[in-house]
């Protein structure tokens, strides 16, 4: 069945190794879909919704489901959710749904779509939490907790990157620093310090907070206090006197 062959768009869209290769796309009944360029083909995704198009129990997710479920339990025990379990498949069904959600929201950073990483993310965060809660194990929790440092790394670069693109540079660095505080407090938790300390999404992060801080734009005290400072090291006083001048100046119209 040639028809079935694919082998024209994996033409037209040549894999290159080592790069993110994502783009949106219109397909059937006019829906947002979701491409993401693989080695062996072609990882398609719906943009709304559940990524793969599925509605169980004709809710929007799995976990939409064991929310609702959750909450009539609770309603139902007044208030009391010590008997509400998770079984072991369904929690191995959260945890496949979440591993969707994971891969969207790493296509949406790349398409900068950044409201949508934070909204996936927040939801796996969710399936997280209702997994750790009331699953069977700690070790089926486990599982699905291993996504965290990657998803705090993928939202806080969201978080911080719209406030970046709003010029708000103090806050992008706050969000930054939220973040890393976050996985830092997460890595304590799951592994030795060593182990933490050499963690690939800390390190990124903390290169991250290197660079927004690099990109915030210097105030006139801070240019004339770089300038101060040069001036010095260059051992060149005539023009280190007139710029601390200019410093007292500016503090005295403070």
């Amino acid at each position: 069945m040639t028809d079935l062959d694919i082998s024209h768009v994996l033409d037209d869209w040549v894999y290159e190794p080592g790069k993110a290769m994502v783009r949106k796309i219109i397909g059937k009944h006019d829906r947002e879909l979701i491409q993401m360029r693989i080695d062996l083909g072609v990882l398609q995704m719906h943009a709304v919704g559940r990524p793969d198009g599925q509605r169980p129990h004709d809710m929007e997710s799995l976990l939409d489901f064991h929310i609702e479920k959750l909450e009539s339990h609770i309603n139902e025990f007044d208030g009391d959710d010590s008997k509400y379990k998770l079984s072991e498949e369904e929690c191995v069904a959260l945890q496949q749904e979440a591993i969707q959600y994971h891969h969207r929201y790493i296509c949406f950073f790349q398409l900068e779509a950044y409201e949508d990483v934070i909204q996936d993310a927040d939801r796996n965060l969710d399936a997280i939490e209702m997994v750790e809660q009331y699953g069977p194990s700690d070790q089926m929790s486990w599982t699905l907790r291993q996504l965290s440092p990657q998803l705090l790394l993928m939202r806080t670069r969201a978080v911080s990157a719209i406030s970046l693109n709003g010029e708000n540079y103090d806050q992008a660095i706050t969000d930054v620093q939220d973040g890393i505080e976050a996985l830092q407090a997460f890595l304590k938790d799951h592994m030795p310090q060593e182990a933490a300390d050499q963690n690939g999404e800390l390190i990124a992060l903390k290169h991250w907070l290197e660079e927004v801080s690099d990109s915030r734009p210097m105030s006139k005290r801070e240019k004339l206090e770089k300038e101060l400072s040069e001036a010095v090291q260059k051992e060149d006083y005539e023009r280190a006197a007139e710029v601390r001048d200019a410093i007292k100046c500016l503090s005295a119209a403070d």
